[in-house]
């Protein structure tokens, strides 16, 4: 089962994508460590993302459609994923529908956790505070939000359309949010 997850930064993607994992014993694409790997690594597109980043804005959709094919490629994973954070604009959408179709994949069920600003900044306070991740300075989360939001509703739309396109209150506590995740993945 493909699965993608839709949010913005601190709705949860992360965590309800690590259940999905565990439940389904599937492989997780996150966007997010991809990118903190390549930064980790020290190599140029990890100084590229930081840069990116640091001014609230998205990774050039070139670098990240590369790691993710790579991944999707994967014989051994196939129609086992769990897209967290990934696709962000239409054209790394119309990537992901191209690269599936070419390996003979489909996505099985779309989840938007939709989740406001103010909730967003109490996520990340707390977040910042337990799990110390040098990414969720609040200004630089603030933009990224906003970024999300104009950037991700055109392939909001894109999928909308699609009868298995869910959209969740990401402001729900998580063991909610997950129950709701439940319901549509045990249909």
């Amino acid at each position: 089962m493909n699965i993608i997850l839709f949010g913005p930064p601190g709705a949860g993607k992360g965590t309800q994508s690590k259940y999905l994992v565990k439940k389904l014993n599937a492989f997780q694409i996150s966007t997010g460590d991809l990118l903190r790997e390549e930064i980790n690594k020290n190599s140029d597109i990890g100084k590229s993302i930081i840069n990116e980043m640091n001014n609230g804005q998205f990774v050039n959709d070139e670098i990240v459609n590369r790691l993710i094919e790579n991944l999707i490629s994967d014989p051994q994973k196939r129609n086992n994923f769990i897209f967290d954070g990934y696709p962000r604009t239409l054209s790394q959408a119309k990537n992901l529908n191209s690269i599936l179709e070419a390996t003979n994949q489909k996505i099985d069920l779309i989840l938007f956790l939709k989740v406001d600003k103010e909730t967003i900044i109490k996520r990340i306070e707390k977040r910042k505070v337990i799990e110390k991740r040098s990414d969720d300075d609040l200004t630089t989360i603030l933009k990224r939000y906003d970024t999300y939001m104009k950037t991700t509703h055109p392939v909001l739309n894109f999928y909308s359309d699609n009868s298995n396109f869910k959209e969740i209150d990401g402001s729900l506590e998580i063991d909610e949010i997950t129950r709701k995740i439940d319901t549509f993945i045990n249909f």
